[in-house]
């Protein structure tokens, strides 16, 4: 999600809503008609329910692309320590174009923020010239991605 703050407390979600979202995460791309002959659901209702779990913030339906093909060389993890305020870094950093992700942790690092950077040049760029002048970053930690092992987003459901 690209919200700042997250609904942090847990929604409901029925059996039926937890089959519609299992279903758009094996193809977001699934018809709502062909949703609603597994979920046993009309297709209007199968719509609508689409739409109030995006509108609650729920689920969204994106198109997840290979970095890499792209053209983006550079993937990296940069763990970063704060003095003062955390939200008003974390918020400089989810601002920054080359950012994905960003997270206020718990443990040696203060905020996680993920990067994708089509080279080294725009990686150092990133992290010396935009992360570290950011007033109230004590310091940064740079971790390379060199091989992504496993990425899912499934974990909503199962």
């Amino acid at each position: 999600m690209t919200s700042r703050q997250p609904n942090t407390s847990p929604i409901h979600l029925d059996e039926v809503s937890k089959a519609i979202i299992e279903q758009l995460q094996q193809d977001g791309r699934r018809s709502y008609a062909a949703i609603g002959k597994v979920v046993g659901l009309s297709e209007a209702a199968v719509r609508q329910r689409v739409q109030r779990l995006t509108e609650a913030g729920v689920m969204q339906v994106v198109a997840v692309t290979d970095p890499l093909q792209l053209g983006f060389a550079r993937q990296a993890m940069i763990g970063i320590r704060v003095t003062g305020p955390l939200q008003e870094v974390a918020d400089r950093l989810a601002d920054l174009d080359e950012v994905d992700y960003v997270v206020v942790t718990a443990g040696s690092f203060d905020l996680l923020a993920e990067a994708v950077c089509a080279s080294d040049e725009e990686l150092l760029e990133l992290v010396s010239g935009k992360i570290r002048t950011i007033d109230g970053v004590v310091s940064t930690e740079t971790f390379m991605y060199l091989q992504l092992r496993k990425q899912t987003y499934s974990w909503g459901v199962r």
